[in-house]
C-alpha cells in the first residue's frame, strides 16, 4: 500500500465515521428526508380502499347552506344522534368540541333579554340538556382537544391493563384539555382526544398518538375510543418492551391488536380520499327522512361526525399529498385497524441503517482506493439499487419503514469524497509527471498526450521517426583545460540553450550522452512535418550557439568559440520503454538511430555543422539544402546520400540561394565527371556563399578532396520555390 493509498483510506474512514455518527444522532433534516421517502412509498402504493363499516357524516358546505352557519344549535346535534342511532350506528364519534354552553339555546338567549320573568326563562328548553339526554345510553364518543390554559382533565371512560409496568411516561404529555360540558361528559359512552399531531412541527400528518398521558393516567384517541365503544369493550390492553421501560409496542382493543411506536403512535397507512367514505349531514337531517341507500351505508357502522367546510379550518395534509378533513383521518385510523394493514418502524431499524452506512462506506472506500473509481461507482450503484429494493420490498410486503436515503446519500458522499481524493492525488502526480516530462516534451505534445486517447503507445512500436544527434566539436580539448566544475557549468549552459529548441519544435529529448544530445520526432504521438521541424530546430541551435559565442557566454575568452555537429535522419525505428522491468527509459533503437549518429560524426569530414540524410531532405524540401555527397558511414554497406542545411525557408526562397544552388549543382556535376572546370566553378560557388548565415568556406575547401563522394549519386531532390515552383 502506497502512502497516498494509506492517506486515502484514513480520510475515507474518517468521512464514514462522521456520516455514521451523524446518522446515529439523527438530526431533523435526516428525519424529514426519511419521512418524505416514506411519503413517496405511500403515494406509489397506498392502502387499497375497502368498503368497511366506517363512515364520516360530513357537515359540508351543502349542509351549512341548508341549515345555517356553524355552530349549529345542539338540539339539531341531538336530532342527528337520534337519527344515526335509529339507523343502527355501532358508534357515533364527534370530531367536534363541546366545551362551551350552546349560545343558541332558548334559555341562554332569553336570559339576556331585559324584563323577561326568570321563572319563564327557567321553563324554556336548554339545548345542552336536550343533547345530553339524546346521547345518554347511546354509543356516543365525544372529543376533547389539548389546551395550554388551566389543568382540566376529561373523564376517562375506559380501563387500562398492562403486561408490564404502566408506561405512563411513553405517550405525549397532556398538561391541560378543553373541558366538556358536565352533562355531556357524564352521559357520553366514551371520550377521546382529537389531536392528530400534537407537538409535531410538520404540517403533514404521518403518525397519530393513540394515547396521551399526564404521568398518572392515559387518555385514548377518538378513533380507538370509537372502536372500543363499538366493540363493547371496557379495557385497553397495553404491551411494552420487556427490557425497556416506558415503551409501548402493542395496544389491544377487543380482538384487534394495533402495533404502535414506543410512544404509542400509529403510523398512518392511508387510502386516497374517497367520496364513498362520506355521507352529508344534510341527508341525515332531511325532513323527508333518510334514503334506503344512506340507511344501508350507516347501519352497523362506526360513524364519525365532522366537517369538510373550508371555513371551519379542519383541513389536514396527508402523506399522500392530499388536503383532507381531519375527521377523515380519524375514520381512516379505524379502517386501518379493521383491515389489519399497518406500517411500522421496528426498533432495530435505526441500528440496521447505521450499520449499513458504516459497512457500505468502508467497502466503497476500499474499492475506490485499491480497485478503481469505475468499479467503486458500479458497487455504489449496486448498493443504491439494493438499498432501494430492500426498503421498497420491506414496505410493500411487510409494512416496514426502512430508510433508503441515509445509506444511499452517505454512500454517495463517501464515494464522491474518496474518488475526489484519489483524483486529486492522481492529478498531483500528473502534474509532477508533467513537470518532469516538460523537460523532454513540448507543451503542445504534452497537451496532446493528455487529451488524446491512446496517444501513448508504449512498449515498443515501429514508427517513422526523425532522429537528431548533436555533438560538441573538440570537447576533449575543452575539458582538458577546464576544471571539472567548470566543465559541468559549460555543459549545463550549452545543453540547456540548445535542448530548448527541441522542445519548442515538438521534439522529444531522448537523452544527454556526455556532451551529446539525442532527440527524435513523431513519438510518443504523431507530429506533422516532423522532419521539417527537426531541421528547423537544428537551424535554431546554430543561431543560438552563434549568439552564445558572440557573447562569450561560456567564459572562454580570447575569441575561443564552441562548434557543434548535427546529424539528422528519417526512417523506421522502434520506440518505447527500453530497459529492465523496474527501471526503463522511453527511447528509440534501430538502424535509423545509428545512421543519424553516423551522419553527425561525418560532419567533421564534411566540415559542416548540420547534415541531413536524403530521406529527411525529401520531407523538408522548402529549406535551403545543398548536396554534401554520398558518404560511406561506419557499419553501412552502401553509401548514404547527405545534404548540408544552409538556411531556413526564407533563405531558400531568396535569389542568392537560387544562384548558389545552381552553381553548387554545376560544381557537383563537375566533381562527379572529374572535370578540370571544377576548380573554377568552386571559386564561383565560394563567391555566392557569402549571403548564407552558415560558414561554407571550410565546406567548399574540403569538398574538392571529397570528389569520390559525388561519383555515383541519384538525382537531387528538387528545390521548391515560393508558389510551389521547382528549380532543378
Amino acid at each position: 500500500m502506497t502512502r497516498a493509498q494509506q492517506v486515502g483510506v484514513i480520510v475515507g474512514l474518517v468521512i464514514v465515521a462522521i456520516l455514521t455518527i451523524l446518522r446515529a444522532s439523527d438530526p431533523q433534516l435526516m428525519r424529514q428526508a426519511r419521512e418524505v421517502a416514506f411519503d413517496e412509498y405511500q403515494r406509489i402504493a397506498p392502502r387499497a380502499f375497502q368498503d368497511l363499516p366506517v363512515r364520516v357524516v360530513d357537515i359540508d358546505e351543502a349542509s351549512l347552506k341548508e341549515f345555517g352557519q356553524w355552530p349549529w344549535p345542539r338540539d339539531r346535534m341531538a336530532r342527528l344522534v337520534d337519527r344515526l342511532s335509529e339507523m343502527g350506528a355501532a358508534a357515533i364519534a364527534f370530531d367536534i368540541l363541546f366545551s362551551e354552553p350552546d349560545r343558541l339555546s332558548p334559555r341562554t338567549v332569553m336570559r339576556d333579554v331585559v324584563g323577561v320573568d326568570p321563572s319563564i326563562v327557567a321553563r324554556l328548553p336548554d339545548n345542552d340538556e336536550i343533547f345530553a339526554r339524546s346521547i345518554a345510553e347511546k354509543p356516543v364518543v365525544l372529543g376533547f382537544a389539548l389546551s395550554n390554559d388551566g389543568s382540566a382533565r376529561p373523564e376517562v371512560k375506559a380501563g387500562f391493563a398492562f403486561t408490564g409496568e404502566p408506561p405512563f411516561h411513553a405517550p405525549p404529555r397532556i398538561t391541560g384539555a378543553t373541558p366538556l360540558r358536565p352533562q355531556l361528559e357524564a352521559n357520553a359512552a366514551g371520550i377521546g382526544h382529537i389531536s392528530l399531531n400534537p407537538g409535531d412541527p410538520s404540517a403533514v400528518v404521518r403518525t397519530v398518538p393513540l394515547l396521551l398521558s399526564d404521568g398518572r393516567q392515559l387518555y385514548p384517541n377518538l378513533a380507538i375510543e370509537a372502536l372500543r365503544v363499538a366493540l363493547g369493550a371496557s379495557t385497553y390492553v397495553l404491551a411494552n418492551a420487556a427490557d425497556i421501560p416506558d415503551t409501548i409496542t402493542l395496544i389491544r382493543i377487543g380482538d384487534f391488536v394495533v402495533p404502535v411506536t414506543a410512544a404509542g403512535a400509529l403510523w398512518l397507512y392511508l387510502t386516497p380520499d374517497k367520496a364513498d367514505r362520506y355521507v352529508s349531514a344534510r341527508q341525515i337531517l332531511a325532513e323527508k327522512g333518510v334514503s334506503p341507500e344512506t340507511r344501508a351505508a350507516l347501519e352497523g357502522s362506526i360513524v364519525f361526525v365532522g366537517t369538510s367546510a373550508a371555513g371551519l379550518q379542519d383541513i389536514r395534509t396527508t402523506a399522500l399529498g392530499q388536503n383532507v378533513p381531519g375527521v377523515s383521518l380519524q375514520a381512516q385510523i379505524v379502517e386501518q385497524i379493521l383491515s389489519g394493514r399497518f406500517l411500522s418502524r421496528p426498533d432495530w431499524a435505526d441500528g440496521l441503517e447505521i450499520l449499513s452506512i458504516a459497512v457500505a462506506g468502508i467497502l466503497l472506500v476500499l474499492l475506490t482506493t485499491f480497485v478503481s473509481p469505475a468499479m467503486a461507482l458500479v458497487c455504489g450503484l449496486l448498493v443504491t439499487a439494493l438499498a432501494l429494493a430492500a426498503s421498497w420490498l420491506a414496505f410493500l410486503y411487510g409494512g416496514l419503514l426502512l430508510d433508503p436515503l441515509a445509506p444511499i446519500v452517505s454512500g454517495s458522499i463517501t464515494h464522491f469524497a474518496a474518488t475526489a481524493f484519489r483524483f486529486l492525488v492522481i492529478d498531483r502526480e500528473r502534474r509532477e509527471v508533467r513537470l518532469a516530462f516538460g523537460h523532454y516534451l513540448s507543451p503542445s505534445l504534452l497537451y496532446r498526450i493528455e487529451h488524446t486517447q491512446d496517444a501513448l503507445r508504449l512498449g515498443g512500436d515501429d514508427r517513422e521517426l526523425t532522429v537528431m544527434f548533436v555533438d560538441i566539436r573538440n570537447f576533449t580539448e575543452i575539458s582538458e583545460r577546464l576544471a571539472p566544475t567548470a566543465v559541468v557549468t559549460f555543459l549545463n549552459t550549452f545543453l540547456d540553450a540548445l535542448s530548448g529548441h527541441i522542445i519548442a519544435n515538438e521534439g522529444t529529448l531522448d537523452k544527454f550522452i556526455g556532451d551529446s544530445i539525442m532527440a527524435f520526432w513523431n513519438a510518443p504521438v504523431d507530429v506533422d512535418d516532423h522532419a521539417a521541424k527537426a531541421v528547423h530546430a537544428a537551424l535554431a541551435m546554430r543561431e543560438t550557439l552563434a549568439r552564445l559565442n558572440a557573447q562569450d557566454a561560456f567564459g572562454f575568452g580570447n575569441g575561443q568559440t564552441v562548434g557543434i555537429g548535427i546529424g539528422i535522419h528519417t526512417g523506421l525505428a522502434c520506440v518505447g520503454n527500453m530497459g529492465a522491468e523496474t527501471h526503463f527509459n522511453y527511447s528509440a533503437v534501430g538502424d535509423t538511430v545509428n545512421v543519424a549518429a553516423r551522419i553527425e560524426a561525418a560532419c567533421k569530414d564534411v566540415c559542416f555543422d548540420i547534415l541531413v540524410s536524403e530521406s529527411t531532405a525529401k520531407l523538408a524540401p522548402r529549406y535551403a539544402l545543398l548536396e554534401a555527397g554520398a558518404l560511406a558511414l561506419k557499419g553501412k554497406s552502401t553509401r548514404t546520400r547527405t545534404f548540408a542545411v544552409v538556411g531556413d525557408e526564407d533563405f531558400a526562397a531568396s535569389a542568392s540561394f537560387a544562384a548558389l544552388k545552381h552553381v553548387h549543382g554545376r560544381l557537383i556535376d563537375a566533381l562527379a565527371a572529374q572535370s578540370p572546370a571544377a576548380r573554377e566553378i568552386l571559386r564561383e560557388a565560394k563567391s555566392h556563399s557569402g549571403g548564407s548565415s552558415a560558414d561554407l568556406a571550410e565546406f567548399y575547401r574540403r569538398i574538392a578532396r571529397r570528389a569520390d563522394h559525388f561519383l555515383q549519386r541519384p538525382a537531387a531532390p528538387p528545390h521548391v520555390l515560393p508558389g510551389g515552383k521547382t528549380l532543378h
